[in-house]
């Protein structure tokens, strides 16, 4: 079809040329004089172009007809590995990992789609649990298509919990700037490898270039956040992590959790309990309400009374029961402690209450009551069946046997008149 076409432009270039010429040399025809060898050929100018038409569509149709067989040869190699790479992909999908694996392999000696072939064979050696032979088909890019070879090393280094081989790979500088697939690579890897903080710091570039969905957005930015905060190497760092955090984060439980925990650690106890009760003044939630009887920090008083005053709003809440009464028991108010503990289990309190109950009766040296507890929580931990607590025994009021006379026929006492 290619030759067809060629002709056909020959043909039309002929007949212009020829209308062209018709039209300046009617006049005057010209003259042309070519002295070779001592010979001379004169013609007209008309003739003289026709002849050059005529020797450079004879030279171009040899050529054409010498290098036909070469092209139809190429076109072949290109048309089979079109057809293994397909055949490949589609064997990967299948998960045919080996036929997927040689197909590709063999789709990759075509430079054109070298890449894509290259990174599937590393994915089917992968699949099948050969390690070695996909770094052996990535370390076939040689320095080619760096971008698409690191993006792959990475994966690889991730796959096999490698994440500071994984930014390695990505920090290459042949491979810079990074697509959005290495960027988000590079994060997940930073991420990995005890660097949160640089990676949520990559979450606008990766928004912006739509590198990922808005939720898996949003749930890395809720895990980063997190994990900076617990990696903060010092108090300095906490703050200034803290203070960087946009206004919804700071009310996230588990980020507000994880910062009023490593605050507590520094010895910052109104950040620690000031951060819990602006987040459950915004929002309740149970875990922060438990989260705030365990801080391990002074302030008992002051965080009684604002659960006493949280348990207005809540008073169903059994995580905020728990919570009364382990600042109770903190007290030394353990009959307190108790009232709340057995009303936080009426609310369906679980393992975390019983433990607490538990705690409370071997402090006061209630062992049968303890262990009773305690099989509870495991229990509950467990989904299985709670045994009921006994009623605990009274012991009998002390009566002055003086007050009374004689005993009657009934063997019961009778008062002296």
């Amino acid at each position: 079809m290619t030759l067809f076409r060629n002709l056909l432009l020959w043909l039309v270039l002929a007949l212009a040329g020829a209308l062209a010429a018709q039209l300046l040399l009617a006049q005057d025809p010209g003259y042309v004089l070519v002295r070779w060898r001592g010979y001379d050929y004169t013609t007209t100018v008309l003739v003289a172009i026709a002849l050059l038409f005529a020797a450079a569509f004879a030279l171009w149709l040899l050529w054409a007809l010498l290098s036909l067989p070469f092209r139809a040869w190429g076109r072949h190699r290109d048309t089979q590995a079109r057809a293994r790479l397909g055949e490949g992909y589609d064997a990967l999908h299948q998960g045919q990992w080996s036929r997927a694996e040689k197909l590709l392999a063999q789709a990759a000696e075509d430079e054109r789609v070298e890449a894509a072939a290259r990174i599937g064979a590393a994915q089917a050696a992968l699949s099948r649990g050969d390690a070695a032979a996909a770094r052996a088909h990535l370390d076939g890019f040689g320095d080619r298509h760096p971008a698409s070879r690191a993006i792959a090393a990475a994966e690889l280094a991730l796959h096999d919990q490698r994440p500071t081989d994984a930014l390695v790979a990505l920090d290459a500088p042949a491979a810079q700037p990074l697509p959005p697939r290495g960027l988000a690579l590079r994060a997940e890897a930073l991420g990995g490898s005890g660097q949160a903080a640089q990676a949520w710091g990559l979450l606008g570039p990766l928004r912006q270039q739509h590198a990922w969905p808005d939720a898996v957005l949003a749930e890395r930015e809720l895990a980063w956040a997190e994990a900076s905060l617990r990696e903060a190497p010092d108090a300095n760092a906490l703050a200034e992590r803290w203070d960087a955090l946009p206004r919804a984060l700071k009310a996230e439980p588990g980020v507000v959790s994880t910062y009023a925990t490593r605050a507590a650690g520094f010895g910052w106890e109104d950040a620690a309990t000031g951060s819990i009760e602006h987040a459950l003044d915004a929002r309740w939630d149970e875990g922060l309400a438990t989260r705030y009887g365990q801080l391990p920090v002074g302030r008992v008083d002051h965080r009684r009374a604002r659960a006493e005053a949280w348990l207005k709003a809540h008073p169903a809440s059994p995580a905020l029961l728990l919570t009364l009464a382990r600042l109770a028991h903190a007290g030394g108010d353990w009959p307190r402690a108790e009232d709340h503990l057995h009303r936080a289990l009426a609310q369906g309190g679980g393992a975390d209450v019983w433990e607490a109950l538990g705690d409370g009766y071997a402090a006061v040296g209630d062992e049968a009551h303890a262990r009773l507890c305690y099989a509870n929580a495991l229990a509950a931990a467990r989904g299985g069946a709670i045994t009921p607590l006994p009623t605990r025994s009274v012991p009998p009021p002390i009566v002055d046997e003086t007050a009374f006379e004689d005993r009657d026929a009934h063997g019961l006492p009778r008062l002296r008149e």
